[in-house]
Parts: C-alpha cells; sequence; structure tokens
C-alpha cells in the first residue's frame, strides 16, 4: 500500500468576496468625497440668487438678464453631460470627475472679476462645464459601490447634500455679499471646491456593475442606448416627472430670494438667510423623509418611489400657490418650509428609481440623458421665463416688473410633475 504523499504547504485563504468588490472603508470614503462635492455644486449654483439685486444694480441688467447666466449654465451643463458619459468609457470616472469639480470652482470665483453682462455669463456658463463631469458619473460610480437593496439609502444621503448646499449657497451669498460684495461673495464660495477635487484622488473605483447580475458592462452606442431608454416607460415618465419639478425648482430657487426683496421689503441678507434656512430645514427634512417612505411602502404599494413622490409633488404645489401671496413674515417662513419640505420628498426615491431601472451598462448614458433633459426643458428655461413674464408685465402698478404673476408658474409645474408621476404609479407593473 502506498504510503499518503506529504502535505503541502497551505496556501493562504482567499476572501469570499469578488476581487472587485469594495472595501467597506472605501465605500465610506467615497460616499462622503462625493456628497461633499454635492453639496458644494449647489453652493456655487444659487451663490448669484442671493446677491441678484446686487449685481443686477452694479452691471446694470434687466430682470431677464440677471437670469440668463443660470440658464447658460445649465445650458452648457446639459450639453455637456452626455459628452463626459462618453469620456468616462475611456477614462477613469474619478479622473473626470476631479477635472470637472476643479474647473466649476475656478470658474465660480473668476466671476469676482466680471465687468458686464457677457463676462459675468461666460464665467457662469464654464461653471456647466466642470457640473457635468461631477453630476453625470457621481450616481454611477455610487451605484457601483453598493448593493441595489442599499442604493435608497445611500443615494438619499448623497441627495441630502443639495438642499444643505442651496440653503449655504442662499445664506453665505446673502451674507457675505451685504457685508463685503456681491464679488467677495463668488470668490468665497467658489475656492474651497478645489481641495474637494484633490480628496478625489483618493477613491479607489471600483468594477462597474460589481453588485448587479448583469456583467455586460460595455456601454451601448448612444444610438442604443436611446433606443433602449426611450422603450423604457418607467425611465421615460420618471424623467418626464422631473423634468416639471426641475423647472419649478429652478424659477422658484432663482427668483425667491429678489421676491421677498421686492415685495415683501427684505434686505438681501434676510432673504438669502430665509431661503437658506427653508431650504436645509425643508430639504433636508423633505430628502430624508421621502427615502424613509419610499423604503417603509415597499411591499404596501406598488411602485412606491412614484407613490411618494407624487403624492408629495401634489401637496407641494398646493402650498406653494398660499405661500407666494402670503404677505406676514411667520407666514411665510412656515409656508416655504413646508413647501420645501415636500417638493425634496423626490430627490431620494427618483433618482434611485433611474439607477435600478436601467442595466449596469446603461447606467452612465441613462443619467447622461437625464440630466440634458430636466435641464434643457427644465431650469435652463424658467429662470429666465420668469424674468420675462415680470419685465413683459410691468406697469405702473409694478415698474419693476409683476414678480408675483410671474412666479405663480411654479406651483402650475409642480402640479405637472406631481400629475406625471401619479400616472406612472398607478399604471406601470408592479415590480418584484
Amino acid at each position: 500500500m502506498a504510503e499518503p504523499l506529504p502535505e503541502s504547504p497551505q496556501a493562504p485563504r482567499e476572501s469570499t468576496s469578488p476581487p472587485s468588490s469594495p472595501l467597506r472603508s472605501e465605500a465610506t470614503y467615497a460616499v462622503v468625497v462625493l456628497t461633499l462635492m454635492n453639496l458644494l455644486n449647489y453652493v456655487d449654483r444659487w451663490v448669484p440668487s442671493a446677491v441678484k439685486e446686487d449685481f443686477k444694480r452694479e452691471l446694470q441688467l434687466t430682470d431677464a438678464q440677471t437670469s440668463y447666466p443660470l440658464t447658460g449654465l445649465v445650458i452648457v451643463y446639459m450639453i455637456c453631460s452626455p459628452i463626459f458619459g462618453s469620456l468616462s468609457d475611456r477614462w477613469p470616472r474619478k479622473w473626470v470627475i476631479v477635472v470637472g469639480v476643479g474647473l466649476w470652482s475656478l470658474a465660480t470665483g473668476a466671476a469676482y472679476f466680471a465687468v458686464g453682462f457677457w463676462s459675468f455669463l461666460i464665467t457662469r456658463a464654464l461653471v456647466g462645464v466642470g457640473e457635468a463631469a461631477y453630476a453625470t458619473l457621481a450616481p454611477a460610480l455610487l451605484s457601483d459601490f453598493f448593493a441595489p437593496a442599499r442604493r435608497n439609502r445611500i443615494l438619499t444621503g448623497f441627495y441630502v447634500a443639495i438642499p444643505v448646499g442651496s440653503a449655504l449657497g442662499f445664506a453665505l451669498g446673502g451674507i457675505i455679499g451685504q457685508h463685503y460684495g456681491w464679488r467677495v461673495a463668488f470668490l468665497a464660495c467658489g475656492l474651497p471646491g478645489i481641495l474637494v477635487a484633490l480628496l478625489a484622488l483618493r477613491i479607489k473605483e471600483p468594477a462597474r456593475g460589481t453588485f448587479d447580475d448583469d456583467k455586460n458592462t460595455v456601454p451601448p452606442s448612444w444610438k442604443e442606448a436611446l433606443r433602449q431608454l426611450s422603450q423604457n416607460r418607467e425611465y421615460v415618465l420618471a424623467v418626464l416627472g422631473y423634468v416639471f419639478v426641475t423647472f419649478a425648482s429652478g424659477a422658484l430657487g432663482d427668483w425667491f430670494p429678489a421676491f421677498l426683496t421686492r415685495l415683501r421689503g427684505m434686505d438681501a441678507a434676510e432673504a438669502g438667510t430665509l431661503t437658506g434656512v427653508a431650504a436645509v430645514v425643508g430639504g433636508l427634512g423633505g430628502t430624508i423623509a421621502g427615502g424613509v417612505f419610499a423604503e417603509k411602502l415597499k411591499g404596501r404599494t406598488r411602485n412606491p418611489f412614484l407613490a411618494v413622490s407624487g403624492v408629495a409633488m401634489l401637496v407641494a404645489a398646493a402650498l406653494c400657490c398660499v405661500g407666494i401671496v402670503a404677505e406676514s413674515k411667520a407666514a411665510i417662513i412656515t409656508l416655504i418650509v413646508v413647501t420645501q419640505f415636500f417638493m425634496w420628498f423626490y430627490n431620494g426615491p427618483i433618482n434611485t428609481l433611474l439607477v435600478n431601472c436601467v442595466s449596469s451598462a446603461l447606467r452612465t448614458r441613462a443619467f447622461s440623458l437625464s440630466i440634458l433633459l430636466i435641464h434643457l426643458l427644465g431650469d435652463a428655461l424658467s429662470p429666465s421665463i420668469v424674468g420675462m413674464i415680470s419685465d413683459a408685465t410691468a406697469d405702473a402698478a409694478h415698474p419693476g416688473g409683476n414678480l408675483l404673476l410671474a412666479i405663480s408658474i411654479v406651483p402650475v409645474m409642480l402640479l405637472l410633475g406631481a400629475a406625471v408621476w401619479i400616472y406612472a404609479w398607478r399604471t406601470l407593473p408592479e415590480k418584484t
């Protein structure tokens, strides 16, 4: 009988997780850095709205011209989004993000040197190039760090940065602008983004589709992507409702501080602070509540993400109608906070739906297209439309323009967004 062979030295035990599965610490670091970028994104976006009356006066602009820079930013942002979506197929996503965040931060600070309408417009438009690089890729990158079941909670936390950043943009812009001038407000709010961009260099990028069942991570051509997305009813209806809500939020965000200053007798610091408080209290609470309610409704109603978003937007439209005609400061504060609370319910659920309703290979294309559409048909138009309506309705009673009439378009668009999402909730097949 042959003797047994001697045992070979024991090989080191391999990890049971896939090689491309990111460590928890790596995922946490990515969430923190990308969420901080999202916060600064919205700080920089809303600083101009807080100091609108100041730069309007110094640069001698009309109401419509004060909103054209935001429109220019959004137009460049939406055009560049598909471009950066394609670049991410050839370059590491974190490098595209780093370059984008650095660019938008420098462009925000460069508004300090604006000498007229065109120089101001150009600096704000360049912010859109940088934002496109970040906003297109960050949600898809985050989705590769977490399994589908966890994405709603993670993306809800990520999108909490939007109301917080918006609040800081309004508040810091108004306070710094009143004490040091509107130019310093742009400089102070823009430059911190360069530091955050450098932090992103330490992100360890996971493989695409790490936690998805489909392992085909080769992106389809844009022609094929458009064909697939146009046939995806869940995606189409989610984005259509998103268009209406983005139109409303863009108009309200850009014009509400000026509305409070012009029609409710507040100074720039007070109006910016009130708008900021409403954004952070209502927006932070609403974003968190929307994500929590969507989780609670799983298994209790069909398409819970659409249900929560649609019903909340219906309530927001009604509250907004009352809020824009209220005159007492206490009523305005209460109504705008509660309106913002319900307006932000959609933030985590709808973006999670956009992540989960397409394959991992299609995800960056889907986000690029959604960004293009919600801004092309949403907040690229709405601030300037409000300004043009205000200018066109100027009369003896409203020599600076009928801003109350113009801003009334906001609740109408919220109502349309609610109608689309409620329709999708009740008609799309229930998902298991």
